[in-house]
């Protein structure tokens, strides 16, 4: 799964389209952190998630870029998680507002008496179009939460089972421990 995203994202992203001050977005896929630096041993500053809006500064090392975010906190994200498309947190809006106005200029089409058959198709062919778009974009919505709700089961597995080996390990190191013979003390009434 990550191969596929980091195949999207690199097919998507480029350098040279990432410039200081442009508009960008995360990637719709994920909720990743924003660090202190570039690369994961810096502190983490905080979360963004997918779909926000951020300001790209233009500054990149590795595979990590500058950025600022929705809340005004500069720092790094990795540059495959950055689109420059925008994501479908921002297109939602837009369409619904689209189609509500598509369904309201149907509505009035329909109430008033003159109007003509051209008028009508097109409307309708304008609503089904904003329905359609509203369908997929929720869609691949649910399905980008899903894997996310899928990643974060298999991180949460993933620390539970190296917790367990962590304390097996432990466990049979103490039992070792006690089976070990103990130095034994010189009695003091011998030479």
């Amino acid at each position: 799964m990550l191969r596929f995203f980091a195949l999207v994202g690199l097919l998507l992203l480029s350098p040279s389209l990432l410039a200081a001050g442009q508009p960008g977005y995360i990637s719709d896929n994920v909720y990743l952190y924003l660090h202190g630096g570039p690369g994961t041993q810096f502190r983490i500053l905080g979360s963004v998630e997918a779909g926000q809006a951020i300001s790209l500064l233009g500054e990149t090392q590795g595979d990590y870029t500058k950025i600022i975010d929705h809340k005004g906190r500069e720092g790094w994200v990795e540059e495959k998680m950055v689109t420059r498309q925008k994501s479908f947190r921002q297109q939602l809006p837009k369409v619904q507002a689209e189609l509500n106005k598509t369904q309201s200029e149907l509505a009035q089409a329909l109430s008033s008496s003159d109007n003509n058959d051209a008028q009508l198709s097109q409307l309708k062919s304008d609503l089904s179009r904003a329905r359609r778009d509203l369908t997929k974009a929720s869609s691949e919505r649910d399905h980008a939460t899903s894997k996310l709700a899928n990643i974060k089961k298999n991180e949460r597995f993933q620390m539970w089972q190296e917790g367990g080996i962590i304390a097996a390990i432990g466990l049979l190191i103490g039992v070792v421990l006690v089976y070990l013979p103990r130095p034994r003390r010189k009695q003091k009434n011998r030479w």
